[in-house]
C-alpha cells in the first residue's frame, strides 16, 4: 500500500534549534555588514534567523559557523516578522552543504538519484 504523494512537502526535515552564526552581507542601503545571530530553525537546505540588518529578499548573505568557520553563501528566500530580537530572514544555501549547520540530518533528507524509485 502506498501513502499519498504531498505536493507540498518539504525538501528536508526541520529542526527547531539556536545555533550561533555570523552574516555578512549589504544591506538594503548597500552598506556592508557583519553580525552575530542565532538559528531558528534549520534543515538540509538553509534555516531561519533572526538579523537585525534590513535585507532584501533575493539577497546573497554569507552566513559562518564560528565553530568551524566554515563559510556559506545563501540567498534571501523569506522576510518574515520583526521584533526586539530582529527580523526573521529565510535563507537557503546556494550550492548543497549537508554538514554546515553540524547536525546530522537524516538519509530522506538528501535527493535520491533520479533513476531510483520509492520503496514501499
Amino acid at each position: 500500500m502506498s501513502e499519498p504523494q504531498n505536493s507540498t512537502a518539504r525538501r528536508s526535515s526541520r529542526v527547531f534549534t539556536r545555533i550561533p552564526v555570523r552574516a555578512t552581507a549589504k544591506n538594503s542601503d548597500g552598506k556592508k555588514f557583519r553580525e552575530n545571530s542565532q538559528t531558528i530553525v534549520i534543515n538540509a537546505h538553509g534555516g531561519l534567523l533572526y538579523l537585525q540588518e534590513t535585507l532584501a529578499l533575493g539577497a546573497e548573505i554569507v552566513l559562518i559557523n564560528p565553530v568551524t568557520e566554515e563559510e556559506q553563501e545563501c540567498r534571501v528566500v523569506y522576510l518574515g516578522d520583526t521584533s526586539e530580537k530582529g527580523t526573521r530572514v529565510g535563507v537557503e544555501f546556494l550550492s548543497p552543504s549537508p554538514h554546515f549547520w553540524g547536525v546530522d540530518f537524516a538519509p530522506q533528507d538528501w535527493p535520491a538519484r533520479p533513476s531510483a524509485q520509492p520503496s514501499h
